[in-house]
């Protein structure tokens, strides 16, 4: 049974730091593309940043230079270090694992307070 299950969040004020975790059981994160997306309150699902299997890194334009993901394969888990946050950073922010299938973590809610 394959598990993904984020970690890290919580209420910041702006300006301020996080680093989300996702563990991964029964499926490997380093021969997948994994990524990081996020939905905020009234609004759709959107994706923020990924990693390919090959360790190329790619972060949507409203959070680039100021968040990075990075995964430890040793581990199976994803990392995705989020600085300078702003309030419009709020979201629950979600795990994905896109190989042959596609996985999905519950989330973590992150509250940036301003």
């Amino acid at each position: 049974q394959v598990q993904l299950v984020e970690s890290g969040g919580g209420l910041v004020q702006a300006g301020g730091s996080l680093t989300l975790s996702c563990a991964g059981s029964g499926v490997i994160f380093g021969i997948n593309v994994m990524g990081w997306y996020r939905q905020a309150p009234g609004k759709q699902r959107e994706w923020v940043a990924q990693i390919t299997s090959g360790g190329s890194t790619y972060h949507a334009d409203s959070v680039k230079g100021r968040f990075t993901i990075s995964r430890d394969n040793a581990k199976n888990t994803v990392y995705l270090q989020m600085n300078s946050l702003k309030p419009e950073d709020t979201a629950v922010y979600y795990c994905r694992c896109s190989g042959r299938m596609d996985y999905w973590g519950k989330g973590t809610l992150v509250t940036v307070s301003s």
